[in-house]
């Protein structure tokens, strides 16, 4: 990333779905957090198919977010791949296997009927 290159929480977005999308990533879902939370500015939901799928997905969003960004992510759950949160700062990706995703629920935590399937 150059220096005059403005990150900006919508192009930080549009990486990460592109990332997940091109990775096979399923039912993936962003929600605009603005004006909700101070968390960030949006949460994006995606599942992988299997605790495997769901790590290198994980890894290879953080590599990306890095390269293109310069931004260093926090990234929880690797370990066991059943659900890995990446925190981007303005972006907060859940990777899920499916069952656990169904377990949890959060697109219905956070808002119903805010969130927008992709």
């Amino acid at each position: 990333m150059t220096a005059s290159k403005k990150v900006t929480s919508d192009s930080l977005l549009a990486a990460v779905l592109k990332s997940l999308d091109d990775d096979k990533g399923e039912d993936i879902v962003q929600i605009n957090l603005r004006g909700k939370s101070e968390i960030g500015d949006y949460m994006v939901i995606a599942s992988g198919r299997s605790t495997r799928q769901v790590t290198a997905m994980a890894e290879k969003l953080a590599d990306k977010v890095k390269q293109e960004f310069g931004i260093i992510s926090k990234t929880e759950g690797k370990d066991t791949g059943d659900w890995v949160l990446i925190d981007t700062g303005d972006i907060i990706v859940h990777i899920f296997r499916p069952e656990v995703r169904e377990f949890y629920q959060l697109e219905k935590m956070w808002q119903p009927g805010a969130a927008t399937a992709v």
